[in-house]
């Protein structure tokens, strides 16, 4: 089995500023430890639990920002796509463009990622079996797109909490499926601090590791300089001053399960 990639950023597209502060600071770590990455942020989090949350630059000014860093610093570049209308103008700057959790069955969306033939991520939704991502390949191969993932990032386990089933990342495997697990994501704790989303940041590297001795493609980890700060899910993001180690521990799990 192949090293698996990374999915490296912040949550949102805070500012300008700060996408290029946390770019910069994420590619020489990534350099040094040989990884294939994809920078990440969203231009807009349009799922926040309060309407007054913090979103984002929208579509346009958002992937022109990463396109300009994919294009300065050499990187792959990634973020949310929410309306079909959108994948089109996000197809310009972005390498992977990534459907989320609660629109993953939105045949539309689907549709409009997968015609742009640019390679597509499919969050699988919290409220999905992993037999029932197969449905969701399908349509993407009836468009043509056969370059595509789906991630797991937990499933509903009563109210404000999420768990993950392990066994989702062997049998989506099996089906034929590229898998990419989303440490931080699945270690949130939707609403659960009323206004907002709460998490267990730090248990997103214990499920990394296993993510990865289980066997994926790649991995999904949110990362900022200051989480405590950050102006969306701020509890499951890691600090950025320790994600070198949690990626070196992560390849070093890769190697001794499957050798490589």
């Amino acid at each position: 089995m192949n090293q698996p990639f990374f999915i490296l950023g912040p949550c949102g597209l805070e500012s300008e500023d700060f996408a290029w502060e946390m770019a910069r600071a994420i590619k020489p770590i990534a350099d040094r430890l040989g990884i294939g990455y994809y920078f990440k942020a969203s231009y807009d989090k349009a799922n926040r639990t309060s309407g007054d949350a913090f979103r984002g630059p929208g579509v346009k000014e958002g992937t022109r920002i990463l396109g300009e860093i994919s294009k300065e610093l050499g990187v792959k570049v990634t973020t949310d796509i929410h309306h079909p209308h959108e994948a089109e103008v996000a197809a310009e700057h972005i390498d992977l463009l990534q459907i989320p959790a609660f629109l993953c069955r939105q045949t539309d969306l689907i549709e409009a990622c997968a015609k742009t033939g640019r390679t597509v991520n499919v969050k699988k939704g919290q409220f999905l079996a992993p037999l029932d991502t197969v449905n969701i390949a399908k349509k993407l191969h009836s468009y043509d797109c056969d370059d595509f993932y789906i991630t797991e990032r937990g499933s509903s386990f009563g109210y404000n909490n999420l768990v993950v089933d392990m066994r989702s990342l062997y049998i989506m495997r099996e089906e034929g499926i590229r898998v990419i697990f989303d440490a931080t994501h699945s270690v949130q704790r939707p609403g659960g601090l009323g206004g907002s989303t709460g998490g267990d940041g730090f248990l997103a590297p214990v499920l990394a590791r296993a993510a990865v001795a289980t066997g994926v493609d790649g991995v999904f980890m949110e990362t900022h300089s200051n989480p405590a700060k950050a102006l969306s899910d701020g509890p499951n993001q890691i600090p950025l001053t320790e994600i070198e180690g949690v990626i070196k521990r992560l390849l070093a799990v890769h190697q001794a399960a499957h050798g490589e």
